[in-house]
């Protein structure tokens, strides 16, 4: 009789330990499909979000194209708060970095040479890298001194390389024997290049480190003429900005010496009219950007470069 009553306790509570389980797996599973929908609807949110300010991010780029909009116009930056979306657009001079093909098509091997010696690369490799490059946008298959040409990419196992023609992109010049080095002593130097703009650095437009690079002066006599360019405010596109009015003016102000002229002018402009246009659109705490090139903001511009990003 005892035998029979522990028996029955004992398979009570093996199913009431069997109830716990189902219990607890049962809240699992509910506390995981709640999960998936509260994700599910995070994502959605996201992806509307998203939407939202990559299309607030055009309203942006439809204002800085306008030519009436001067680049400190207080229509360039915009927010509704009750729908917590907004942009903000800035227009810069594509002519504030060195186009990369014209200097490597003009052979100015030596202000190539001497931005990569400063960025840290040893003279050799710099020497090298410049001819590498100089390689892929001439248009015959004579390696350069120091060059790669169609036989070292063949053996790398890369048929049809290199292009032989200017560089359609930045990205490409990563296609280029050794720029991995680059890569390396400096993962910032896209922001010195470009392949759009008409080919001279704009001293009106261009930061000191460049300016310094290509007119051969020293990083303080570079900053000296940024500073008279901005104004006492020292900040770009302001009332108070005193632009260059002719090269000369600009390499007078450098120091630049008649001697030195021949070899400094054909790099330098006071005037190129390639914008560059960046629109970032926020809804909610989602962010995008557009960057658009253009060849001018006059007339009906035509659009060299257009890229969407996500900002993290």
């Amino acid at each position: 009789m005892k035998q029979g009553i522990t028996s029955k306790i004992k398979a009570s509570g093996s199913a009431l330990i069997a109830v716990f389980w189902i219990m607890a797996i049962l809240a699992l599973a509910v506390f995981s499909a709640v999960r998936v929908v509260y994700l599910d609807a995070d994502i959605a949110a996201a992806q509307v979000n998203g939407f939202d300010a990559l299309q607030v991010a055009e309203r942006g780029v439809s204002v800085a194209v306008n030519p009436v909009i001067q680049r400190d116009d207080p229509l360039l930056i915009w927010a509704d708060e009750e729908k917590e979306i907004s942009y903000r657009a800035r227009i810069t001079s594509e002519a504030a970095r060195f186009n990369i093909n014209v200097l490597l098509l003009r052979k100015d091997k030596q202000l190539l040479t001497d931005i990569l010696t400063d960025w840290g690369l040893m003279l050799e490799d710099a020497q090298m890298l410049v001819d590498n490059l100089t390689d892929w946008v001439d248009t015959g298959d004579l390696t350069e001194l120091n060059g790669a040409e169609v036989d070292w990419y063949e053996d790398q196992g890369r048929p049809n390389h290199p292009f032989n023609r200017p560089f359609y992109s930045l990205d490409e010049m990563r296609l280029v024997k050794n720029m991995q080095m680059l890569e390396e002593v400096n993962p910032d130097w896209r922001n010195w290049f470009t392949v759009w703009s008409n080919g001279k650095l704009d001293l009106n437009e261009a930061a000191p480190e460049l300016i310094a690079a290509a007119a051969e002066v020293s990083i303080d006599d570079a900053q000296d003429l940024v500073e008279y360019i901005v104004g006492p405010d020292r900040e770009r596109d302001t009332e108070d900005d005193q632009r260059i009015q002719n090269l000369a003016e600009g390499l007078e102000i450098l120091g630049v010496s008649d001697f030195q002229r021949p070899v400094i002018e054909p790099r330098l402009t006071v005037q190129d009219t390639t914008t560059r246009i960046i629109s970032i659109g926020q809804a909610g705490t989602v962010r995008r950007k557009i960057t658009l090139i253009i060849r001018s903001r006059t007339g009906q511009p035509p659009i060299l470069s257009r890229k969407e990003e996500i900002i993290p």
